[in-house]
């Protein structure tokens, strides 16, 4: 089949999409944001892009600390919400009835509602285009008791997490493998039903399509 060809743009999906909360616990704001990612596993390193004229990137700039939220699917609405509404004339907190709690380590406050929150230090400004990159230490996660397993362990399908795509969001569907299912010769941990894996390493797998 023929592939078709387009413009140079910015269609990389899905993606996470969080709330960053800024500021202190006086006087803080929620930006919603969907270009955020990791960085590096050692030191563990994330960063968010935001463009200048949003009302949180003079925040950032002076604090260079935020919070990522991840968000479920019950905070779905709120997550749009704080995407469109700027901070400079709405107090989201109140606004969306979320509550704010002291971080850890960062003087950003940390969303309660959401399920896993990182705590982050900026240690660079990259000035990108249309958006400055925010790189940023990650220096405490905390997360919300009931995805905690009885080891302690999170459960990340208790998070309910969603996703946002091309202007869409979306929940997380059905797990088809864990990371290095397609070597598992006994194919555990991986759905049999949706995902079909030939005796040959080298031709991969074949049958129902990967999402992500």
């Amino acid at each position: 089949m023929a592939r078709q060809n387009f413009k140079a743009g910015t269609l990389a999906a899905p993606l996470p999409a969080v709330m960053v909360s800024v500021g202190d616990m006086e006087k803080s704001n929620i930006i919603t944001v969907a270009w955020t990612g990791i960085l590096s596993s050692d030191p563990p390193r994330t960063y968010i892009s935001v463009r200048p004229s949003r009302h949180s990137h003079a925040i950032l700039m002076e604090k260079k600390e935020f919070v990522i939220n991840l968000t479920s699917e019950d905070l779905a609405r709120t997550t749009d919400f704080c995407g469109i509404y700027t901070g400079a004339k709405v107090d989201k907190f109140e606004k969306c009835k979320l509550t704010k709690i002291e971080s850890a380590v960062v003087s950003a406050p940390t969303v309660k509602e959401s399920p896993i929150a990182l705590e982050c230090r900026v240690f660079d400004v990259i000035h990108s285009g249309t958006h400055d990159i925010f790189m940023a230490d990650i220096v405490n996660v905390s997360c919300d008791e009931d995805i905690l397993d009885e080891n302690g362990r999170m459960c990340f399908e208790r998070a309910h997490l969603i996703a946002y795509s091309h202007g869409e969001y979306y929940s997380l569907g059905k797990k088809l493998g864990r990371f290095g299912f397609s070597t598992d010769k006994k194919g555990r941990g991986v759905s049999k039903k949706r995902v079909k894996t030939t005796k040959s390493t080298d031709k991969g797998v074949r049958g129902g399509k990967a999402r992500g």
